[in-house]
Protein backbone atom coordinates (compact mmCIF):
# COMPACT_ATOMS: atom_id res chain seq x y z
CA UNK A 1 0.00 0.00 0.00
CA UNK A 2 0.98 3.44 -0.78
CA UNK A 3 0.26 6.40 1.02
CA UNK A 4 -1.71 9.05 -1.06
CA UNK A 5 -3.19 12.46 0.34
CA UNK A 6 -5.32 13.19 -2.71
CA UNK A 7 -8.54 12.03 -1.21
CA UNK A 8 -8.30 14.24 1.92
CA UNK A 9 -6.68 17.14 0.48
CA UNK A 10 -9.95 17.07 -2.33
CA UNK A 11 -12.38 16.51 0.90
CA UNK A 12 -10.75 19.74 2.36
CA UNK A 13 -10.75 22.04 -0.53
CA UNK A 14 -14.27 20.79 -1.70
CA UNK A 15 -15.48 21.80 1.93
CA UNK A 16 -13.38 25.01 1.52
CA UNK A 17 -15.22 26.26 -1.66
CA UNK A 18 -19.12 25.87 -0.44
CA UNK A 19 -17.47 27.47 2.95
CA UNK A 20 -16.44 30.23 0.56
CA UNK A 21 -19.99 30.37 -1.26
CA UNK A 22 -21.53 30.53 1.50
CA UNK A 23 -19.67 33.31 3.07
CA UNK A 24 -19.89 35.51 -0.21
CA UNK A 25 -23.60 36.04 1.08
CA UNK A 26 -22.95 36.71 4.57
CA UNK A 27 -21.85 35.73 7.69
CA UNK A 28 -21.16 31.54 7.98
CA UNK A 29 -22.86 32.04 11.47
CA UNK A 30 -26.67 32.06 9.87
CA UNK A 31 -25.40 28.25 8.43
CA UNK A 32 -24.62 27.14 11.96
CA UNK A 33 -27.71 25.81 14.08
CA UNK A 34 -26.90 23.26 16.91
CA UNK A 35 -30.37 21.32 17.25
CA UNK A 36 -30.09 21.15 12.88
CA UNK A 37 -26.76 19.27 13.61
CA UNK A 38 -27.87 17.11 15.96
CA UNK A 39 -30.68 16.16 14.16
CA UNK A 40 -28.57 15.07 11.22
CA UNK A 41 -25.58 14.23 11.97
CA UNK A 42 -26.38 12.10 15.41
CA UNK A 43 -29.65 11.24 14.23
CA UNK A 44 -28.14 9.49 10.79
CA UNK A 45 -25.43 7.78 12.79
CA UNK A 46 -27.87 6.36 15.10
CA UNK A 47 -29.82 4.65 12.09
CA UNK A 48 -26.34 3.40 11.20
CA UNK A 49 -25.78 1.67 14.78
CA UNK A 50 -29.44 -0.16 14.35
CA UNK A 51 -28.30 -1.14 10.58
CA UNK A 52 -24.82 -2.88 11.10
CA UNK A 53 -23.64 -4.61 14.33
CA UNK A 54 -21.38 -2.94 16.85
CA UNK A 55 -18.34 -4.85 15.65
CA UNK A 56 -18.64 -3.55 12.40
CA UNK A 57 -18.85 0.24 14.11
CA UNK A 58 -16.06 -0.41 15.83
CA UNK A 59 -13.65 -0.53 12.52
CA UNK A 60 -15.36 2.65 11.01
CA UNK A 61 -12.34 4.92 11.90
CA UNK A 62 -9.59 2.68 10.65
CA UNK A 63 -11.48 2.08 7.55
CA UNK A 64 -10.83 6.34 7.19
CA UNK A 65 -7.12 5.36 7.50
CA UNK A 66 -7.66 3.50 4.32
CA UNK A 67 -8.71 7.07 2.52
CA UNK A 68 -4.54 8.04 2.88
CA UNK A 69 -3.97 4.90 1.09
CA UNK A 70 -3.49 3.74 -2.55
CA UNK A 71 -3.64 -0.21 -3.32
CA UNK A 72 -0.57 -1.81 -5.03
CA UNK A 73 -1.32 -2.09 -8.44
CA UNK A 74 1.60 -2.71 -10.14
CA UNK A 75 0.56 -5.93 -12.27
CA UNK A 76 2.95 -5.56 -14.63
CA UNK A 77 5.75 -6.07 -12.39
CA UNK A 78 3.05 -9.37 -10.56
CA UNK A 79 2.92 -10.71 -14.28
CA UNK A 80 7.14 -10.49 -14.51
CA UNK A 81 7.23 -12.58 -11.29
CA UNK A 82 4.71 -15.26 -12.28
CA UNK A 83 6.74 -15.43 -15.71
CA UNK A 84 9.59 -15.92 -13.91
CA UNK A 85 8.51 -18.46 -11.44
CA UNK A 86 6.71 -20.26 -14.14
CA UNK A 87 10.33 -20.52 -16.39
CA UNK A 88 12.11 -21.90 -13.38
CA UNK A 89 9.58 -24.53 -12.74
CA UNK A 90 9.28 -25.31 -16.01
CA UNK A 91 13.51 -25.66 -16.48
CA UNK A 92 14.31 -26.76 -12.97
CA UNK A 93 10.87 -28.90 -11.24
CA UNK A 94 8.18 -27.32 -9.50
CA UNK A 95 10.02 -27.77 -5.93
CA UNK A 96 12.52 -24.92 -7.48
CA UNK A 97 10.16 -22.48 -6.60
CA UNK A 98 9.76 -22.75 -2.65
CA UNK A 99 12.83 -20.28 -2.40
CA UNK A 100 11.24 -17.98 -4.61
CA UNK A 101 7.67 -18.42 -2.77
CA UNK A 102 8.94 -16.83 0.78
CA UNK A 103 10.33 -13.51 -0.87
CA UNK A 104 6.62 -13.19 -2.43
CA UNK A 105 4.57 -10.32 -1.13
CA UNK A 106 1.10 -10.99 -2.43
CA UNK A 107 -0.38 -13.09 -0.12
CA UNK A 108 -2.89 -14.71 -1.96
CA UNK A 109 0.18 -15.44 -4.85
CA UNK A 110 1.98 -17.24 -2.37
CA UNK A 111 -0.12 -19.04 -0.72
CA UNK A 112 -1.36 -20.56 -4.26
CA UNK A 113 2.06 -21.18 -4.93
CA UNK A 114 2.60 -23.35 -1.69
CA UNK A 115 -0.36 -25.15 -2.72
CA UNK A 116 1.21 -26.35 -6.58
CA UNK A 117 4.35 -26.88 -4.48
CA UNK A 118 2.93 -28.74 -2.57
CA UNK A 119 0.84 -31.01 -5.39
CA UNK A 120 -3.05 -30.12 -4.59
CA UNK A 121 -5.17 -30.88 -7.32
CA UNK A 122 -6.53 -28.35 -9.91
CA UNK A 123 -10.08 -28.45 -8.34
CA UNK A 124 -8.46 -27.72 -4.54
CA UNK A 125 -6.96 -24.82 -5.41
CA UNK A 126 -9.24 -23.02 -7.20
CA UNK A 127 -11.77 -23.22 -4.61
CA UNK A 128 -9.59 -22.37 -1.36
CA UNK A 129 -8.30 -19.53 -3.71
CA UNK A 130 -11.86 -18.28 -4.83
CA UNK A 131 -13.25 -18.73 -1.21
CA UNK A 132 -9.73 -16.90 -0.32
CA UNK A 133 -11.24 -13.80 -3.20
CA UNK A 134 -14.83 -13.81 -1.70
CA UNK A 135 -13.25 -13.56 1.60
CA UNK A 136 -11.40 -10.35 0.74
CA UNK A 137 -14.38 -8.80 -1.01
CA UNK A 138 -16.72 -9.24 2.35
CA UNK A 139 -13.87 -8.02 4.58
CA UNK A 140 -13.35 -5.00 2.40
CA UNK A 141 -17.28 -4.04 1.52
CA UNK A 142 -17.83 -3.43 5.05
CA UNK A 143 -15.96 0.03 4.84
CA UNK A 144 -18.03 1.08 1.62
CA UNK A 145 -21.19 -0.60 2.72
CA UNK A 146 -21.40 1.71 6.40
CA UNK A 147 -20.32 5.02 4.30
CA UNK A 148 -23.09 4.67 1.43
CA UNK A 149 -25.60 4.01 4.21
CA UNK A 150 -24.32 7.05 6.08
CA UNK A 151 -24.69 8.67 3.08
CA UNK A 152 -28.22 7.75 2.45
CA UNK A 153 -29.23 8.26 5.68
CA UNK A 154 -28.13 11.80 6.12
CA UNK A 155 -30.49 13.26 3.60
CA UNK A 156 -33.06 11.45 5.12
CA UNK A 157 -32.29 12.78 8.50
CA UNK A 158 -31.85 15.87 7.40
CA UNK A 159 -35.61 16.21 5.98
CA UNK A 160 -37.40 15.11 8.96
CA UNK A 161 -34.92 18.11 10.64
CA UNK A 162 -37.06 19.98 8.33
CA UNK A 163 -40.02 18.89 8.76
CA UNK A 164 -39.58 19.30 12.41
CA UNK A 165 -38.51 22.96 12.15
CA UNK A 166 -41.31 23.67 9.68
CA UNK A 167 -44.01 22.21 12.37
CA UNK A 168 -42.61 23.95 15.09
CA UNK A 169 -42.94 27.72 13.17
CA UNK A 170 -46.40 26.75 11.60
CA UNK A 171 -47.43 26.16 15.22
CA UNK A 172 -46.77 29.44 16.27
CA UNK A 173 -47.77 32.02 13.80
CA UNK A 174 -48.71 34.74 16.12
CA UNK A 175 -45.10 36.77 15.12
CA UNK A 176 -45.24 37.04 11.09
CA UNK A 177 -41.55 38.41 10.90
CA UNK A 178 -40.33 35.23 12.38
CA UNK A 179 -41.59 33.10 9.63
CA UNK A 180 -38.31 33.90 7.48
CA UNK A 181 -36.08 33.18 10.35
CA UNK A 182 -37.84 29.89 10.99
CA UNK A 183 -38.10 28.86 7.65
CA UNK A 184 -34.02 29.35 7.29
CA UNK A 185 -33.36 27.51 10.02
CA UNK A 186 -35.70 24.59 9.14
CA UNK A 187 -33.92 23.84 5.58
CA UNK A 188 -30.75 23.89 7.29
CA UNK A 189 -30.41 20.30 7.92
CA UNK A 190 -32.04 19.48 4.64
CA UNK A 191 -28.50 21.46 3.90
CA UNK A 192 -26.40 19.55 6.04
CA UNK A 193 -27.55 16.38 5.47
CA UNK A 194 -27.35 17.05 1.34
CA UNK A 195 -23.82 18.58 2.33
CA UNK A 196 -22.34 15.40 4.47
CA UNK A 197 -23.84 12.93 2.09
CA UNK A 198 -22.09 14.48 -1.20
CA UNK A 199 -18.55 15.84 0.15
CA UNK A 200 -18.20 13.59 2.71
CA UNK A 201 -20.22 10.05 2.85
CA UNK A 202 -20.27 9.24 -0.36
CA UNK A 203 -17.20 10.11 -1.94
CA UNK A 204 -15.33 8.25 1.17
CA UNK A 205 -18.04 5.27 0.26
CA UNK A 206 -16.93 5.43 -3.81
CA UNK A 207 -12.64 5.55 -2.91
CA UNK A 208 -13.51 2.41 -0.48
CA UNK A 209 -14.70 0.45 -3.42
CA UNK A 210 -12.71 1.30 -5.92
CA UNK A 211 -9.83 -0.28 -3.74
CA UNK A 212 -11.41 -3.14 -3.55
CA UNK A 213 -12.21 -3.51 -6.64
CA UNK A 214 -8.69 -3.02 -7.78
CA UNK A 215 -7.56 -5.21 -5.19
CA UNK A 216 -10.28 -7.73 -6.23
CA UNK A 217 -9.50 -7.72 -9.76
CA UNK A 218 -5.45 -8.11 -9.03
CA UNK A 219 -6.83 -11.08 -7.25
CA UNK A 220 -7.90 -12.51 -9.94
CA UNK A 221 -5.64 -12.37 -12.29
CA UNK A 222 -3.09 -14.32 -9.52
CA UNK A 223 -5.34 -16.79 -9.49
CA UNK A 224 -5.64 -17.07 -13.43
CA UNK A 225 -1.77 -17.46 -12.84
CA UNK A 226 -1.80 -19.93 -10.78
CA UNK A 227 -4.03 -22.26 -12.04
CA UNK A 228 -2.31 -21.75 -15.54
CA UNK A 229 1.15 -22.73 -13.96
CA UNK A 230 -0.49 -26.14 -12.22
CA UNK A 231 -1.65 -26.94 -15.97
CA UNK A 232 1.95 -27.10 -16.90
CA UNK A 233 0.78 -24.26 -19.93
CA UNK A 234 3.64 -22.29 -21.73
CA UNK A 235 5.07 -19.30 -20.06
CA UNK A 236 3.94 -17.61 -23.04
CA UNK A 237 0.94 -18.88 -23.40
CA UNK A 238 0.26 -17.24 -19.42
CA UNK A 239 1.66 -14.03 -20.18
CA UNK A 240 -0.70 -13.50 -23.23
CA UNK A 241 -3.64 -14.65 -20.68
CA UNK A 242 -2.45 -12.24 -17.50
CA UNK A 243 -1.51 -9.42 -19.87
CA UNK A 244 -5.60 -9.32 -20.65
CA UNK A 245 -6.05 -8.10 -16.91
CA UNK A 246 -3.42 -4.58 -17.69
CA UNK A 247 -4.38 -1.08 -19.17
CA UNK A 248 -3.85 -0.47 -22.80
CA UNK A 249 -1.12 1.47 -21.48
CA UNK A 250 0.80 -0.56 -19.74
CA UNK A 251 0.58 -2.75 -22.38
CA UNK A 252 2.17 -0.86 -25.02
CA UNK A 253 4.83 0.09 -22.34
CA UNK A 254 5.50 -3.80 -22.03
CA UNK A 255 5.69 -3.84 -26.24
CA UNK A 256 8.03 -1.49 -26.52
CA UNK A 257 10.25 -2.84 -23.85
CA UNK A 258 9.78 -6.12 -25.67
CA UNK A 259 10.29 -4.88 -28.76
CA UNK A 260 13.66 -6.29 -30.54
CA UNK A 261 16.05 -3.68 -31.23
CA UNK A 262 16.70 -3.58 -35.20
CA UNK A 263 20.35 -2.92 -36.54
CA UNK A 264 20.31 -1.10 -39.32
CA UNK A 265 22.43 -2.58 -42.42
CA UNK A 266 25.31 -0.86 -43.45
Amino acid sequence: MKRSLVPILGMIVGIGLILYAMSSSGSLMRFFDVPSLIITFFGSFCALLISFPIDTMKKVPGLMKKLLMTPDNDRVALIDKIIEITKKSRVEGILAIEADIKEIQYPLLKYGLEMVVDGSDEETIKELLTVQLEQTEERHSVGHEVFLKWGEYAPAFGMIGTLVGLIAMLGDLQDPSMIGAGMATALLTTFYGSFLANIVFLPIAKNLQMQTDIELKTNEMILEGIMSLQKGENPRVIEQKLQSFISMKDLKKVEEVEAPVVVPER
